[in-house]
């Protein structure tokens, strides 16, 4: 719809893409922790999509959609970053999760169970899936994997060769097919999770009425399934391929 001055009729595109905002808050939302509210999301999502809104006459030959989901991302994003969202201590466990499931996968040649990593962890088992519910937030890739610890190699080093953008090395590179891997390995019902998640673009809702489980069942899953991920890749940074 356009008005008679030929511009976007602005308000028709923020009540069309309210519902794309709260989508992309609900699926941001499942990569965080606990603490964070998805309603602050939204909020700064909406942000996001009037200033695409806003904006969008200034760009040239992109979909009104495409480009508005760059700008509520990066809307979502820099709340978060604001907000210092991502507590010191939950990484500190994911580690200890992922060295646990590196040290198993070793012993005992084929991904962990839940039982045996609480078990190794020296916590019950509903200890151990508290831990995975705290830790809804752990993503594959942090900042710091770009960088060393302690005088050793990042584990992220093996990938990212070109230092003029690492990310995107890593995304376009022997990381990309490395991930590939990592995730055919996942257990099936993990597997299956991923695949719901980011390729079908599912929530954890949606995700959980599919697998029939609660959501957050499927949020810790999700969260293992990452920390599987996460000391598959470093093993083989270490290591190399097998």
């Amino acid at each position: 719809m356009y008005t008679v001055k030929g511009k976007a009729d602005k308000n028709h595109l923020l009540t069309e893409h309210m519902p794309l905002v709260k989508r992309l808050a609900h699926h941001m939302k499942a990569k965080l922790p606990p603490s964070v509210e998805v309603d602050d999301l939204v909020q700064a999502g909406m942000i996001g999509l009037l200033d695409a809104i806003s904006r969008y006459e200034e760009t040239h030959g992109a979909q009104f959609e495409t480009y508005a989901v760059l700008r509520i991302r990066g809307a979502m994003l820099d709340e978060l970053r604001n907000s210092d969202w991502l507590p010191r201590s939950m990484r500190q466990n994911m580690r200890k999760i992922e060295t646990a499931m590196a040290t198993l996968q070793q012993k005992l040649g084929q991904p962990p169970t839940e039982s045996e990593v609480a078990k190794y962890m020296k916590m019950s088992l509903a200890e151990y899936q508290d831990m995975l519910s705290d830790g809804g937030g752990h993503q594959l890739v942090y900042y710091e994997d770009f960088h060393s610890e302690e005088g050793s190699d990042s584990f992220l080093d093996r990938y990212a060769v070109d230092d003029s953008d690492p990310l995107a090395t890593l995304m376009e590179g022997d990381f990309r097919q490395a991930v590939i891997d990592a995730i055919d390995g996942l257990p099936p019902r993990e597997k299956i999770l991923m695949s719901l998640y980011y390729e079908e673009e599912l929530n954890l809702k949606e995700i959980g009425a599919v697998m029939g489980v609660s959501e957050s069942r499927v949020s810790q899953l999700h969260t293992q399934a990452v920390s599987r991920l996460r000391a598959q890749l470093r093993e083989q940074a270490w290591t190399g391929p097998a």
